[in-house]
């Protein structure tokens, strides 16, 4: 039996990215909800101002989110300080391509 290997997730993945920190609109507090799609295998709520929910949203959506999904739920300044953390917890291939298109993330922290 021959198994045909999966396709990269990182497909297509810098188109996912938004052009600028500021096109982002996410919520600073309050509780986001995530679509079905997107949080498939856990929990579809997490509240902003929980630190370690927060990292769990931002990181499934850099995985899995699509551009709007990104600009809908992430806010700007929270990624910003949270980019340190975040960049150890995703993958190398995944934060390279998220600091070419963010220089300022590659500071951040």
């Amino acid at each position: 039996m021959t198994t045909t290997p999966l396709p990269s997730r990182l497909i297509g993945a810098e188109k996912r990215i938004p052009e600028a920190l500021d096109l982002l609109a996410g919520p600073d507090r309050g509780v986001v909800r995530l679509p079905v799609r997107l949080a498939w295998s856990g929990s579809t709520e997490f509240d902003i101002t929980d630190h370690r929910q927060r990292l769990t949203l931002y990181r499934t959506l850099l995985n899995c989110g699509q551009r709007q999904d990104i600009i809908t739920y992430v806010h700007p300044d929270l990624l910003r300080r949270d980019w340190p953390r975040i960049r150890r917890l995703t993958s190398r291939q995944l934060v390279a391509l998220w600091e070419a298109r963010l220089p300022d993330l590659a500071t951040a922290g």
